[in-house]
């Protein structure tokens, strides 16, 4: 995976390279689908949910800029596996699941790959965690409508999020992924590379009222 998909679409910081080789991904898919763990594609985890393509993910967390000094709020973890890579270049991660079943999974793949750095709570994906907040650095693990701003306000000055925008309504899986950073009290944010992801439940298109 890493030297066939990763590689080739420039990602090459060092400790993230690390950590996609040491994470076995196969733990955190369906049985079913352990043959084709390391395919670079979405692949199925139940409810309607997926993990993102290991290239998409990859770049993202590269363009996050993670250091070990890090705190990272993990917004969508699902069965945990962005939150153990996660866990390996940063201080401490705290990852956000609202999927009963899926949250279930996360925390027992935690607790088996001993990964005290991290720690994963079941609530609304929209609202984030403001409890632990502010975050270095905030994943959104899918495609958004818009980033809620009950999210940006949880990042610290000079935060960083990363997540893949979706264009619209009718395209809901295309989009691009985009790097958000806080200075001071505004946040700006840059176009990064084209991306295909689902909308994560509570990031769905707002309806917007027609005159």
């Amino acid at each position: 995976m890493v030297e066939g998909q990763i590689r080739p679409n420039r990602v090459t910081d060092p400790a993230l390279i690390v950590a996609l080789n040491t994470v076995p991904r196969e733990l955190f898919v369906p049985k079913e689908a352990q043959g084709i763990a390391y395919v670079d594609e979405e692949i199925p985890v139940g409810n309607g949910r997926r993990l993102l393509e290991p290239m998409v993910l990859a770049r993202m967390l590269q363009e996050a800029e993670i250091t070990p000094r890090d705190v990272i709020l993990d917004i969508g973890c699902a069965t945990g596996y962005s939150t153990v890579l996660l866990a390996g270049l940063a201080s401490a991660v705290v990852a956000v699941e609202s999927d009963p079943e899926l949250f279930a999974l996360a925390s027992k793949a935690l607790a088996a790959l001993a990964t005290d750095a991290a720690t994963v709570v079941n609530r609304p994906l929209e609202g984030g965690y403001p409890a632990q907040a502010p975050y270095d650095v905030i994943v959104i693990n899918g495609a958004v409508g818009e980033v809620p701003q009950a999210i940006l306000k949880q990042l610290a000055d000079g935060g960083r999020l990363v997540t893949v925008v979706a264009y619209n309504h009718d395209i809901a899986r295309l989009g691009q992924a985009r790097l958000y950073r806080k200075v001071g009290n505004s946040v700006a944010s840059v176009s990064l590379f084209e991306a295909s992801a689902p909308i994560l439940p509570g990031f769905e298109f707002k309806p917007r009222f027609v005159f």
